[in-house]
């Protein structure tokens, strides 16, 4: 994630939302009045939730004072992850695990009590309580349970108990809103509970590098630290948006997650489902002019495949690579982004139409599609083994990997085999040691890794028992090692 993007939750805060059931239409965005945004946050308000989560941390005994030095001269912005409201203690003992309370924001959906909020509000907490709306400032607190998430875009579900009809806010249509239509937001920037600000819609599909499924809205209403997890809505008290993100050093510029987007993930986790997206089974990249006029597109557009993975969907289906993908489904495939975000949307095992460019000549093929977190931790192998358990190997790696094949040995000099990186996954190890599609490991812990096998091995006994593993890359003919940290064996 770009280092001036700040998520606003955890230690951060809570945004706006409205409207409920009964809500009158407001009158047209270019007649909006003071009037209109009074009636939206009095009907809206009620069925917005303050978050606070409650969590042990593990802490050493070092002072205080050094836990300061750590974040000095960080670049401005960053200390909003670790910002004042994310109250730790002051003494630090053995004897002692620390808490460290957050707080953020979330919208009731049904009448029954499932609350949405962002993943990184809720992220490892160890009590989540929510506090309603109150006039008195003495909202009533109820303990919520976490029903599920998905980090892969940042969203979570709640539930509290009952035996009232509580108020309740509707998700709207994100893709039929335009850039400068009026929005608003109700959340707890700064601990400041249920604070109502308004704006206009500053942008659609925006990439902050905060993940594989980037295509936030952004909005020039205020949206600080504590706004996390609280609605964006529109003037007909719509839910539009939930909001994430902030650049911590600029003023006026805030992102949420689209509606459209978040309402699937949160109907699969209601209905008791993993959260399950498509998956191709291929590598791939933008296009770009020279590449387009060297492949006689007459357009710019579309997806270059770059590799294809053995057993996978896509290679079953005939796709190749060189192939550009122009279109799923009738659909127009802008670039990268938009096809995994595209594919990524389908449920695995459906059929699609995949239209390619090959050789200069359009094709079609149907792709049955496979599950994207069973690609993403392995799938099978080149020589059809089975993938690693989800605790072992490139899958607690967060990697998806495959054999160099003996041509592609061939062709690097003085190299006998090693594991190609197809794919990495967001928020892994992987992912924060900055490896890559395209990179390819020769080594784990100085031992030579030429199957799936050899990789698993090492992660699962010697990076599982000390807490890490180091990795020879090579990276466009140069090597260099990596370490990374994971999870140790209790």
């Amino acid at each position: 994630m770009h280092k001036s993007l700040s998520f606003l939750g955890a230690a951060l805060l809570t945004a706006s939302l409205v409207a409920g059931t009964g809500y009158v239409e407001a009158a047209p965005v270019s007649g909006t009045t003071g009037t209109e945004f009074t009636e939206l946050a009095t009907q809206s308000g009620p069925a917005v939730v303050n978050i606070n989560t409650e969590k042990t941390v593990k802490t050493s005994n070092a002072p205080d004072d050094f836990f300061n030095e750590m974040f000095r001269g960080l670049p401005p912005g960053f200390e909003q992850f670790f910002g004042p409201f994310q109250q730790g203690p002051k003494s630090r003992s053995k004897r002692h695990q620390p808490k460290q309370k957050s707080l953020g924001s979330g919208f009731i959906i049904s009448s029954d009590g499932y609350i949405v909020t962002n993943n990184h509000v809720v992220d490892g907490a160890d009590v989540i309580r929510v506090t309603f709306d109150s006039k008195n400032g003495k909202g009533e607190s109820v303990k919520a349970k976490l029903i599920g998430c998905d980090a892969e875009t940042d969203l979570a579900l709640l539930k509290i108990d009952t035996d009232k009809q509580l108020p309740f806010l509707k998700f709207g249509d994100s893709d039929s809103l335009k850039v400068g239509e009026w929005v608003m937001a109700i959340g707890n920037p700064f601990g400041l509970d249920h604070s109502v600000t308004a704006g206009i819609l500053s942008a659609k599909g925006r990439n902050i590098n905060a993940g594989a499924f980037d295509n936030f809205l952004q909005t020039d209403a205020s949206i600080n630290p504590g706004n996390s997890g609280g609605p964006l809505i529109n003037m007909k008290g719509e839910v539009i948006g939930i909001n994430t993100a902030i650049i911590a050093s600029g003023q006026g510029i805030g992102f949420a997650i689209p509606s459209n987007m978040a309402k699937g993930i949160i109907d699969q986790i209601r209905d008791g489902k993993k959260v399950s997206r498509g998956w191709l089974g291929i590598t791939m990249q933008d296009m770009d002019e020279n590449t387009a006029k060297a492949l006689g597109l007459a357009e710019n557009k579309g997806a270059l495949v770059a590799g294809v993975q053995p057993g996978q969907p896509a290679e079953a289906a005939g796709l190749m690579e060189g192939d550009v993908i122009t279109k799923i489904d009738g659909k127009v495939i802008e670039d990268r982004d938009d096809l995994l975000r595209t594919i990524a949307a389908k449920r695995p095992n459906t059929e699609v139409k995949v239209e390619v460019i090959r050789e200069g000549e359009p094709k079609t093929f149907t792709v049955k599609l496979g599950d994207r977190s069973s690609g993403l931790d392995g799938g099978k192998s080149a020589d059809g083994s089975a993938a690693p358990d989800k605790d072992k190997g490139d899958a607690l790696l967060g990697l998806t990997v495959r054999p160099l094949t003996e041509e592609e040995v061939s062709r690097l000099d003085g190299i006998k085999g090693g594991l190609l990186v197809t794919d990495v996954m967001d928020n892994k190890p992987a992912a924060n040691a900055e490896l890559r599609p395209g990179d390819i490991i020769l080594k784990a812990n100085m031992k030579p890794v030429r199957k799936l096998g050899d990789l698993s091995k090492i992660v699962n006994n010697e990076g599982k028992k000390r807490g890490a593993v180091v990795l020879q890359v090579m990276r466009r003919g140069q090597t260099f090692f990596v370490p990374l940290e994971i999870e140790k064996k209790k």
